[in-house]
């Protein structure tokens, strides 16, 4: 969450959260000028402007572009719209009529979705060639078995025997060789070692073996969902539900079902696409929401949703908003208090006995957080809330929630800064915290993964942080460590510290074993950490112990 829209979507990294602000985008006085007409946009293809064109099913011509009129635009189209005093590509995502006239909700090509919004028809240039939406594929009919008979009746024997020992290679055996691998990696001692310029250290190589070849790293898994391009699709083969891969294997489908599927699933209605309040009023900040959420659809009514700051509670009206301000008592969340400083306080809520204050949690942060698909079922998850505190009541700053029981030794499953909070050092502060609890508990923990674009970017800030001050700490006098101990006075799990290392680039190949290397610009970067006022914890307020679930509390279908 941050400040201001131009800048988050250029850097498109979560979370889960995370942490910078919203500004409204600056409104337009006057339609500029459009650009020049390219040598395509000034002959655009002839055909009949009545209706839009149309492409023969299955075909893969390129985008097809000509000019049409107001009334001829429909959802899908992509047209030239002004946005900062200058055109881009939206996409129309919905068409209304306000006071007589046309409006329309467009993403910007390239934009993240909190950049979308409601614009008019003068800000459209229709003198450019409009791109239309291509229709979609037609869904392909099952093979008939007489075809499938006479596929298998052209292999010959040698060939069906090979297609089977392929095939049925257990998924298992490729995960334990992964996890194999990890774990050698995780186990490497290395040496520390500072780099002023000595000669013996030049013929140090980042990220290469003993023989010279480049060494490869294993994959990290914090990827965001924007960085699919990293990983090399053509590897990744299908499995089913006994371990076997399928015959018949399409790469297409594969692709289609890992973009459609798992954590980062969107909702399929259109309506979820498009935002459905224009600004959210909380305690005495008017927020602008970035994403779709799904607050009762007789609210949407009203551009404004009022939410009160303390219980949660929402109203469509300022009349019975303020009316509820009146009766309200609650002035802190619903939990018990386990931190308290000058600054913050840190209260728990267990989801399942604050249903209602938990479930309203999740909507008011499904504003803000795009892949975020949990807001009713809050049962297995435990809420640590972060409030600053007045004379009013505590007034909430941000959130993450945890489950009570991960599997994956999970400490963060959703992560979250107000707009109004963010860009002051709280989002670094949640993530601490979120460690803290994990040296309580004496246990090495990560984020859930994947990470939401703003999270990735404020995780992957505070491990290179945490690792540097570490290292770099000179009372520390440590000549060598190894992954396994950094991971152990930090509680990140060893993959995050190897990943953090070789992004700083501070991991080095040298005479038969790997060295952590405190490069010139590494020791100058803590320098400037040190002239920072940041905001830290005192561990020694933390009054919490883990808690302890029985088998009955851990059920959750009610």
């Amino acid at each position: 969450m941050r400040s201001p829209a131009s800048q988050a979507s250029s850097s498109q990294l979560a979370g889960e959260d995370a942490i910078m602000s919203s500004q409204a985008s600056p409104s337009i006085q006057a339609t500029p000028q459009p650009p020049p007409l390219s040598a395509m946009d000034q002959n655009p293809p002839s055909g009949s402007l009545s209706a839009a064109p149309s492409v023969p099913s299955g075909s893969q011509s390129p985008p097809l572009l000509s000019i049409a009129t107001l009334a001829q635009l429909r959802v899908g189209c992509k047209v030239w719209v002004s946005k900062d005093h200058d055109y881009r590509v939206a996409e129309l995502l919905s068409i209304h009529t306000k006071k007589g006239e046309p409006v329309f909700y467009v993403h910007y090509r390239d934009f993240n979705k909190r950049l979308d919004e409601w614009v008019t028809a003068p800000r459209l240039d229709l003198s450019r060639p409009v791109e239309w939406p291509r229709p979609e594929k037609p869904k392909k009919a099952p093979a008939s078995a007489a075809s499938k008979n006479s596929k298998n009746s052209k292999d010959t024997p040698l060939a069906r025997d090979r297609k089977i020992k392929r095939s049925r290679v257990p998924a298992k055996i490729a995960k334990a060789a992964q996890v194999a691998r990890a774990r050698g990696k995780e186990n490497i001692e290395v040496g520390l070692v500072r780099d002023d310029g000595d000669p013996f250290l030049d013929g140090l190589t980042p990220g290469t073996t003993n023989n010279g070849t480049p060494m490869t790293s294993t994959p990290s898994e914090d990827v965001d969902a924007k960085d699919t391009d990293l990983m090399d699709l053509d590897d990744m083969q299908p499995e089913t539900t006994d371990g076997l891969q399928p015959e018949n294997y399409s790469r297409e489908e594969e692709i289609e079902k890992l973009r459609t599927s798992g954590s980062m699933t969107q909702n399929a209605h259109e309506v979820a696409r498009v935002r459905n309040f224009m600004k959210v009023q909380f305690g005495q900040h008017e927020i602008e929401p970035w994403y779709f959420s799904p607050y009762p659809i007789e609210l949407t009514e009203d551009e404004c949703l009022y939410i009160c700051e303390f219980c949660l509670s929402y109203y469509g009206s300022i009349k019975q908003f303020q009316r509820h301000r009146v009766k309200c008592q609650l002035q802190h969340p619903p939990g018990n208090e386990i931190y308290r400083d000058e600054n913050v306080s840190f209260f728990e809520i267990d989801g399942r006995r604050q249903r209602t204050w938990c479930r309203n949690l999740c909507l008011l942060s499904k504003l803000f957080l795009d892949h975020k698909t949990l807001y009713y079922d809050v049962d297995p998850f435990l809420f640590y809330c972060m409030t600053r505190r007045d004379e009013l009541g505590h007034h909430l700053v941000g959130y993450f929630s945890k489950e009570k029981e991960s599997a994956e030794q999970y400490n963060v499953a959703c992560i979250l800064t107000l707009p109004q909070y963010q860009r002051l050092g709280y989002g670094k502060l949640l993530i601490d915290f979120s460690y803290e609890l994990s040296k309580k508990e004496g246990k090495l923990g990560s984020p859930e993964k994947p990470l939401s674009d703003l999270g990735l970017l404020s995780y992957r800030a505070y491990w290179s942080d945490t690792i540097i001050e570490l290292l770099a700490d000179e009372d520390r006098d440590v000549k060598e460590t190894t992954i396994e101990e950094i991971a152990t006075v930090t509680s990140m799990t060893t993959q995050d510290v190897l990943h953090t290392l070789q992004t700083l680039n501070m991991l080095k190949y040298y005479r038969g074993q790997h060295i952590i290397c405190l490069t010139n610009g590494v020791l100058e970067y803590r320098e400037k950490l040190q002239k920072r006022r940041r905001r830290k914890l005192d561990p020694q307020k933390l009054q919490w112990k883990p808690p302890v679930f029985t088998p009955a509390q851990l059920r959750f279908a009610w």
